[in-house]
């Protein structure tokens, strides 16, 4: 039986996203670049795609740490760029995503804006631009912008941290 699954993730820039999840034990790979969706959110939009392994982190999970790391109750001017999504490639995984959101409102002041949408296509970002944050941790985007929410895991998420990776750094 397939153990591994997949989800998506877009909501800041895509280097961002892709070390916070790079940096999660029950991780598999983390595939950086643009996702697109269908209807009014058919364009491409920066994003990531999780491949994790559900016995050792849960769908749920992600989605926290998803919301927790990125600006997930603001509708700011960026949003086409940086659309706040959890983006689904089965049915039963948008309904578990949808009651999650529901569930996890409560841990925000504002309205979550992160919408659950189905996978329709993907964009790899170039080669240069794959695994970063881990290539470049001293660069200033990345001790401005991503070692933020890297230590933020490590707070409040540290049992779903690899510390080896994260304190490596």
């Amino acid at each position: 039986m397939e153990t591994i699954h997949r989800i998506a993730f877009g909501g800041g820039c895509h280097w961002c996203t892709e070390a916070v999840y790079n940096s999660l034990k029950g991780i598999i790979s983390v595939e950086q670049g643009f996702v697109a969706s269908e209807g009014e959110e058919s364009s491409f939009s920066e994003a990531v795609i999780v491949r994790y392994d559900p016995i050792n982190i849960s769908l749920e999970d992600l989605i926290l740490i998803h919301l927790y790391t990125h600006k997930s109750t603001s509708n700011h001017s960026m949003r086409k760029k940086y659309r706040s999504a959890i983006y689904t490639f089965e049915t039963v995984d948008a309904e578990r995503c949808a009651l999650a959101l529901q569930k996890f409102q409560e841990n925000f002041k504002s309205p979550l804006i992160t919408k659950v949408l189905p996978f329709k296509e993907f964009k790899i970002s170039d080669k240069a631009f794959q695994n970063y944050y881990f290539k470049n941790p001293y660069k200033p985007f990345c001790t401005t912008h991503i070692a933020p929410k890297l230590k933020l895991l490590l707070l409040k998420f540290a049992d779903q941290v690899d510390h080896v990776k994260v304190l490596d750094q």
